[in-house]
């Protein structure tokens, strides 16, 4: 089951995309375009394509400053990166590239655009991630980050990705291309330290002071990915107990358990994924993983075992904003809408205002950058947050930070992360939440992207009284490409699959279990009786 890397890497260079395959073509999701050379679409005239309408935009945009260029350990990000730096040589763009030829985490291409960007008028910087994140080790990925450091918002990544088709359509004639060996050695090719630039500011946005005499053990794996090299050095500048459980890189990743539909898959919040983590518990304190480039985290606690992702974003909002007295006390809580209402009842525990938006990382980057949103948290297990005085610190999700954070809560409360959210839950109750997918034709998730509350007929969920419908986001009204229904005991959401015949349910109860898969079951039939209404129209 293992992924034939000789016949990965003749894909990408051979196989042309077919545009009347729509899977072929260039489409940005959440995080950039996706894919695999075995399929026909990642490859290098995708990436050639791509790459050209960075630069036609930067060009539109006046942004003329350094692209800072990373990639994870995939085994397409190499070539891909290759390809990209042949199209930005030949268009005279400065590009940085990692002065150890190794892997860059997506938070420290953040990190990087802003700290350039600091007090800077003009001239700014931006970059570009090779990475697919967690998914499987045939595929690539490919994403733009504009000179606020983010994520690319929708309008920018619909013009690259126009852009990008447009040329592909014309067998890329107005790409602009110089050999490898010619662009690597271009006036305009720079090496850029960014482990010690990264590594050297974190402790301005988590306190690894004091988990020098803590007396706690940690440890982490960085599941063969690209920060896999940074831990050693973050243990060693700060002198912290932290044992690297292994820092093996190797593309077909085969030191992966299968994950739950037995592909390998790098995903941190799985429990079938992170088995080797899991099966180590009992000799950490808090142990961490991260997934291939490192925005995502998953967090291992001696108590509890692998945490939900959405039971650590609750009890990190709950610490941070109780123990980073430098915050605005205007910052709020940034959560997604398909995010625990865990998170909820933490923000107004707090006192502070809670940012529904629909999913995205991308929706929390101007908040983070005006200090507006201390937090900001996805319930796939991404999350950044301001440094400790108050000011931005990435504006991309950071899973090297969130776990370098269950090391720091642990070490001031005395409690593990796992302890840390029994208490939010003797607090709040409980809650129980799960994401399940089900059945839908392209035709059935093109509808239920458009939902209006209206097409709901249905007045109760789960024996309670539906109390809201939404499809605009209440954080900032924007459309959540779906719906979510809520009661006073629980709510389910739901949104179509970008890439499979299937609509992602997320659904959650305060009361118990059974109670859940009740609000699963009803919201299946909520949503089939609007689908078949809106068919019948």
């Amino acid at each position: 089951m293992l992924a034939n890397i000789p016949r990965l890497m003749r894909a990408y260079y051979t196989e042309r995309p077919d545009l009347s395959i729509p899977a072929q073509r260039v489409t940005f999701g959440t995080s950039g375009h996706r894919g695999s050379a075995l399929d026909g679409a990642f490859n290098e005239t995708h990436i050639l394509a791509i790459t050209q309408a960075i630069c036609m935009y930067r060009q539109r945009h006046g942004i003329d400053g350094p692209l800072f260029l990373g990639i994870d350990t995939h085994a397409l990000s190499e070539s891909a990166l290759a390809s990209a730096l042949e199209v930005l040589a030949a268009n005279g763009v400065d590009v940085m590239i990692d002065d150890r030829d190794g892997y860059t985490p997506t938070p420290v291409i953040s990190h990087a655009i802003l700290t350039y960007n600091q007090r800077r008028p003009g001239g700014l910087a931006d970059g570009i991630v090779v990475t697919p994140s967690h998914n499987p080790p045939e595929d690539g990925g490919f994403k733009y980050n504009p000179p606020n450091g983010g994520p690319a918002a929708t309008d920018v990544t619909e013009w690259i990705q126009d852009q990008a088709n447009a040329l592909l359509a014309k067998d890329l004639v107005g790409v602009k291309r110089t050999p490898f060996e010619r662009a690597r050695r271009a006036p305009t090719t720079h090496r850029h330290d960014y482990m010690d630039a990264y590594i050297a500011d974190l402790g301005s946005v988590v306190d690894l002071d004091v988990l020098r005499g803590a007396g706690i053990t940690l440890g982490v794996d960085p599941l063969g990915g690209a920060g896999a090299h940074y831990w050693t050095m973050i243990g060693e500048r700060y002198e912290i107990p932290l044992t690297v459980v292994s820092d093996v890189v190797d593309p077909t990743f085969r030191f992966m358990t299968v994950d739950w539909d037995g592909k390998i898959r790098m995903d941190c919040s799985s429990v079938y994924a992170m088995q080797r983590l899991i099966a180590l518990k009992d000799r950490f304190d808090v142990a961490w993983a991260c997934d291939p480039d490192h925005d995502r985290h998953g967090i291992v606690a001696r108590s509890s075992g692998l945490l939900n992702p959405n039971h650590y974003l609750a009890v990190a909002i709950s610490y941070l904003f109780t123990h980073r007295p430098e915050w605005p006390k205007q910052a709020g809580v940034g959560k997604t809408v398909v995010s625990s209402g865990m998170i909820d009842r933490v923000a107004t525990r707090l006192g502070r205002r809670l940012v529904e938006t629909p999913v995205g990382f991308k929706w929390f980057v101007d908040g983070l950058t005006d200090g507006s949103l201390g937090f900001g948290g996805e319930e796939s297990a991404g999350a950044s947050f301001l440094r400790r005085d108050g000011t931005v610190w990435t504006t991309d999700k950071d899973g090297i930070v969130l776990g370098l954070l269950a090391a720091e809560m642990t070490a001031v409360m005395g409690r593990d992360p796992g302890e840390l959210y029994r208490e939010l839950t003797a607090e709040f109750g409980e809650s129980a939440y799960e994401r399940i997918d089900a059945p839908a034709t392209p035709e059935q998730k093109a509808m239920l992207a458009k939902l209006s509350p209206r097409q709901i007929t249905a007045s109760e969920l789960a024996g309670e009284k539906i109390t809201s419908l939404l499809t605009t986001a209440p954080g900032n009204d924007a459309p959540i490409g779906g719906l979510k229904v809520i009661t006073p005991g629980g709510w389910f959401a739901a949104r179509p699959s970008g890439t499979e015949d299937v609509y992602k349910l997320y659904a959650e109860s305060f009361k118990d279990r059974d109670h859940l898969h009740r609000i699963q079951e009803e919201a299946q039939v909520v949503i089939q009786r609007a689908l078949l209404a809106g068919s019948a129209r």
